[in-house]
């Protein structure tokens, strides 16, 4: 069930909960929130980033095979200031 965020459309007459926003799980099928749980004050839907990631993961982009591949040089901390070229 996906989680929405919402938020006061007047700031200044809202309660601490809905002026600084709030998270809500509900159903795609449900129409969305017009006033605040707590206050009854009108809120509006926030947009925010979801969480999907689409590319490659960051271990294989940083892969020995991959950097190399790409021109790039890799070095590896070996300790006391001294570094190995991969």
């Amino acid at each position: 069930m996906p989680i929405y965020e919402y938020e006061a459309v007047d700031p200044g007459a809202a309660c601490a909960r809905c002026r600084d926003g709030f998270e809500v799980r509900q159903p795609m099928a449900e129409s969305p929130l017009d006033a605040c749980p707590s206050c009854g004050r009108p809120v509006r839907k926030r947009i925010s980033a979801c969480g999907i990631a689409t590319g490659p993961s960051e271990r294989s982009v940083l892969s020995d095979k991959n950097v190399k591949d790409h021109g790039f040089m890799k070095l590896v901390n070996e300790g006391e200031g001294r570094f190995r070229k991969i």
